[in-house]
């Protein structure tokens, strides 16, 4: 009697669970939780049906879940994990967690999920679903971060891990701040890919390649953004990772080297920035790495120069500018090793190499010409080089020369001195062959005023010695810049009165 009891409790029983289940379905929840709820009146309370009303709990959980009664569903939950505890009820919890915007105590329920006995890692690929769903950008990278965790142990996941990578720094991206843990990603993704393989990691085929272009081209552009953002410490860092990365990638060879190329050589680039930016040297690891990658960098750049020529003959620019970037970090790099010799012949390979420009070659004079760690030998040849290219054009940027002229003429008296005035006086020489013939002002009259005073003031010194002969030399060459230079003619009456008077003397 009593057993047939029993089973018409649970044929009841069973009934309303049927009607609620088809209720939840057509997603009616309100119907649904009271069937499920008297359903729970004819389960007996003993051990062998604790299962079963525990699985009535989580149904009820799951329907206020719906109503949005997020307290209730959490009542619910509770009593199933008293009665069976298991990973579906630390997910559920996860839910309520995730719905209450309580995103710390979610990432507590993943943490409690991988230590339940039936954990699966597909939970966690739910979780992560769940959480972008709710715009949860917090508990999502908890969760793809837990569920990467499992890679390498070798279980059977859901998920590609290239593909729980390439998600995790997507959520990372999406707000700012998260550079480190974006690039803490991408080395992560680097490594396993050199453990496991690139088409083990990436995949084969077209698939492989698109996988292994994403993660180059997302180094490269959070390199390019940190240096724009003048974060040059982690610039060189995604940067090198680029690198890396674009080595991988298989197929347009031509275009690879020159993104690999690039991403060194700017590495570098954002090395020295970086220095500059905490008033720290370069420790000696760095400049050797800075050495290797420049190492590399140039060894690549001969056969980008030599292919970057379109069919005009005019030299691509990218390859320009990239050259000329090397040559301004390989000058720096080499100039921190005291590599005098290395530093000329760098300058002059540069020189001699279609890339150059006579911009470029100012930069790198003026760069050479100042610091500690200065070169005048270099300084005076790429600012030589450049004031010849400067005046062989056919319009001539006279205030360029002007700037190179002054230069040149500081460079040769600092490293010169005045006991050899044959070079400085050649300059002042030059100077004066350039402005005869030019047009009133052509050449700037400041610079104009500049080169007639500072050749007249040279005068002072031999002349005090009673090196009459010597001084006279200069004060000629300055009463002969001061003719072509306007708003001079008080200056040149005196000095033509000055030698008249030492003519005299004479």
């Amino acid at each position: 009697m009593l057993e047939e009891f029993t089973i018409c409790l649970m044929n009841i029983c069973i009934s309303f669970q049927a009607n609620g289940a088809d209720n939840f379905q057509s997603k009616d929840y309100g119907t649904s939780a009271e069937l499920f709820e008297k359903s729970m009146l004819y389960i007996p309370h003993d051990t062998e049906n604790r299962i079963l009303r525990a699985k009535g709990f989580r149904v009820l959980c799951l329907c206020h879940l719906g109503l949005l009664q997020l307290d209730r569903a959490k009542e619910y939950i509770d009593e199933a994990e008293k009665l069976e505890p298991n990973v579906v009820c630390a997910f559920l919890k996860y839910k309520i967690y995730l719905q209450k915007n309580d995103s710390q105590g979610a990432i507590t329920q993943i943490e409690a999920m991988t230590a339940c006995l039936d954990f699966q890692p597909d939970f966690l690929s739910l979780s992560a679903h769940e959480a972008v769903a709710c715009s949860a950008r917090s508990v999502a990278v908890a969760s793809l971060s837990t569920m990467l965790n499992f890679y390498t142990s070798g279980k059977s996941m859901p998920t590609a891990e290239v593909t729980v990578m390439r998600t995790l720094v997507t959520i990372l991206s999406q707000e700012p701040g998260n550079e480190q843990k974006v690039l803490k990603t991408l080395k992560h993704a680097h490594t396993r890919a050199s453990e496991l393989g690139p088409d083990c990691f990436f995949g084969k085929e077209e698939v492989g390649r698109r996988e292994r272009n994403w993660f180059a081209v997302t180094s490269w552009n959070y390199g390019t953004k940190t240096g724009q953002d003048k974060s040059y410490e982690l610039s060189a860092e995604f940067l090198r990772l680029a690198s890396s990365f674009y080595d991988l990638v298989k197929g347009s060879d031509d275009e690879n080297n020159v993104m690999v190329c690039k991403s060194l050589v700017l590495s570098v680039s954002s090395m020295i920035a970086s220095e500059f930016q905490r008033k720290t040297a370069m420790s000696e690891t760095e400049v050797k790495q800075a050495v290797t990658l420049l190492d590399r960098a140039g060894k690549m750049l001969k056969s980008i120069s030599a292919g970057s020529f379109a069919n005009d003959g005019e030299i691509n620019t990218v390859a320009t500018d990239l050259f000329f970037i090397y040559t301004l970090c390989a000058y720096d790099v080499q100039g921190r090793l005291n590599d005098l010799g290395s530093q000329l012949f760098t300058v002059k390979s540069f020189a001699s190499s279609k890339a150059c420009k006579p911009q470029y070659l100012l930069q790198i004079g003026l760069q050479a010409s100042q610091g500690p760690r200065s070169n005048h030998e270099v300084a005076t040849f790429a600012l030589n080089e450049c004031l010849s290219s400067f005046l062989s054009s056919p319009v001539p940027d006279y205030q360029n020369v002007a700037l190179v002229v002054r230069k040149l003429i500081a460079i040769a008296s600092i490293h010169k001195g005045d006991k050899d005035d044959d070079l400085v006086y050649s300059m002042y020489k030059q100077a004066y062959r350039i402005m005869v013939g030019l047009k009133e002002g052509e050449y700037p009259i400041e610079e104009g005023k500049w080169l007639a005073m500072t050749a007249w003031n040279r005068a002072a010194v031999p002349v005090r010695l009673g090196q009459i002969e010597m001084g006279k030399k200069w004060m000629n060459i300055g009463f002969d810049i001061a003719k072509h230079v306007s708003g001079m003619e008080v200056y040149k009456a005196c000095m033509e009165d000055v030698l008249s008077n030492l003519e005299k003397k004479l």
